[in-house]
C-alpha cells in the first residue's frame, strides 16, 4: 500500500491549535503512520512547541515553489508567513490569525486539488477570526465547497465513539430551519451519510433520520414536516437502497444509536444533534466535512481561548481526527481503485 500524505494546517494562534499539533507530531505512531505536511507560519510552530515543552523532531522546511518529497520519519513544514502572526496574543480574536488559518486552508486544498496530499486536519479554526481575515462564508465548508466549485451536497459530520451525526441545516438561524427542510435536501443529507459512512469503512451504513417535531409530530398534531417532507425523503433514500429509517423522534432515538441499533443520524439543525454527540463523547469528537473531493477532519471542539497557552489542551480529539481522516483516505483510494477496475 503506498504511504499516505496528510496536511496538517495549524489552525488558529490564539487558541489551542499550536499545542495540540506540537503533541499530536510528538507521537512515534503518528509520524510513522503517514507523510505529514504541516502547513502553517513557523512562528506558530515556534509558539506551540514553547507552550508544551517539547520540540518535535526530524522537522525539514519545505519550499512553495519545489517537490513535496518525504524522507524516512520526517515531518516537512510548509511556511505561510502572515504579517504580524507572531504579535497575535494568546485567547483574543484577531484578523492576523484569521488570514493564517484561510491560507493555510486554502494551500492545503490547493494541494489536495493537484493531488499532491491525500487528506487534510486541521487544528481548530476561530470563525469569528476567519471573518475578520477576509473570509466571507459562514465557516470552513463553505470555503472549500466554493473552492471545489462543488455542484453537490457537502455537510459537516460530527463523530464520537462511532457515533456519526450529520445534518440537513447547520449554521444558520432557527427561523430559517423550517423553509430549508425539503424532500430533496432531507435526500441528500441522508445519500451523504451513507457515501461518508462508507468511505470511514462501513460496508452498510445503519442511517436513522430525525423527526423536526415533537414527538415526530404526533400524526400532524404538532407539526406537518415528518408527513410532507422527512418521511417521503427517507422513502426516496431506500429507493436507492440506503438503509435508511424514520423519521423517529429525536429526543429518544440517541438511545438508540448509544446502543448500537444505527452508525448515524441524521437530525434537522445543529443543536438536534450537536448538544447529543457533544454529550456522548466531546472528549474524544471528530468533525468530518463531507461531500467534498478529499477527506477533511478536525477535532469537534473549538479554539479553547479560555486555556490557551497554558499546556492544557486534551489531545485526543485530535488524534481521532488524524486517524479517521487517513482511515478515509486509505478507504477511499480502494474504493476509487475498485471502481475503475470494473470500468476497464
Amino acid at each position: 500500500m503506498n504511504r499516505k500524505t496528510i496536511a496538517l494546517i495549524q489552525g488558529d494562534p490564539a487558541g489551542i491549535g499550536p499545542e495540540l499539533l506540537v503533541k499530536i507530531l510528538g507521537e512515534s505512531e503518528v509520524r510513522m503512520a503517514a507523510n505529514l505536511l504541516v502547513i502553517g507560519a513557523l512562528e506558530i510552530f515556534a509558539r506551540g512547541e514553547m507552550q508544551t515543552g517539547l520540540k518535535v523532531p526530524n522537522v525539514s522546511h519545505a519550499a512553495l515553489d519545489a517537490p513535496i518529497a518525504f524522507a524516512d520519519d520526517e515531518v516537512l513544514h510548509l511556511d505561510l508567513p502572515v504579517d504580524g502572526i507572531g504579535d497575535v496574543a494568546t485567547g483574543e480574536v484577531s484578523a492576523a490569525g484569521g488570514q493564517s488559518s484561510i491560507r493555510g486552508l486554502h494551500r492545503a486544498l490547493e494541494l489536495a486539488r493537484d493531488g499532491l496530499v491525500d487528506g487534510v486536519v486541521f487544528m481548530p479554526f476561530n470563525k469569528e477570526s476567519m471573518h475578520l481575515g477576509g473570509n466571507d462564508f459562514a465557516d470552513e465548508l463553505g470555503y472549500a465547497s466554493d473552492f471545489f466549485q462543488l455542484k453537490t451536497r457537502a455537510s459537516e459530520f460530527n463523530v464520537a465513539n462511532g457515533m456519526w451525526n450529520g445534518r440537513v441545516t447547520s449554521h444558520v438561524a432557527m427561523k430559517d430551519v423550517p423553509q430549508l427542510l425539503t424532500v430533496e435536501r432531507i435526500e441528500e443529507s441522508i445519500l451523504l451519510a451513507d457515501r461518508t459512512l462508507k468511505m470511514a469503512g462501513y460496508e452498510h451504513p445503519r442511517i436513522v433520520v430525525a423527526a423536526y417535531n415533537p414527538h415526530a409530530g404526533d400524526g400532524g398534531l404538532m407539526g406537518d414536516e415528518e408527513i410532507r417532507v422527512i418521511r417521503p425523503a427517507v422513502d426516496r433514500a431506500r429507493l436507492k437502497q440506503v438503509r435508511a429509517t424514520g423519521p423517529l423522534p429525536a429526543d429518544t432515538l440517541w438511545l438508540k444509536v448509544r446502543d448500537g441499533d444505527y452508525d448515524a443520524v441524521v437530525t434537522m439543525y445543529h443543536d438536534q444533534g450537536q448538544i447529543a454527540i457533544k454529550l456522548l463523547g466531546f472528549d474524544r469528537g471528530v468533525s468530518v466535512l463531507a461531500g467534498l473531493p478529499v477527506p477533511i477532519t478536525t477535532p469537534a471542539h473549538g479554539t479553547a481561548y479560555d486555556i490557551a497557552g497554558q499546556n492544557r489542551a486534551n489531545v485526543v480529539p485530535t488524534r481521532n481526527a488524524f486517524t479517521m481522516c487517513l482511515n478515509m483516505a486509505s478507504n477511499r483510494m480502494a474504493t476509487e481503485g475498485v471502481a475503475t477496475a470494473k470500468a476497464g
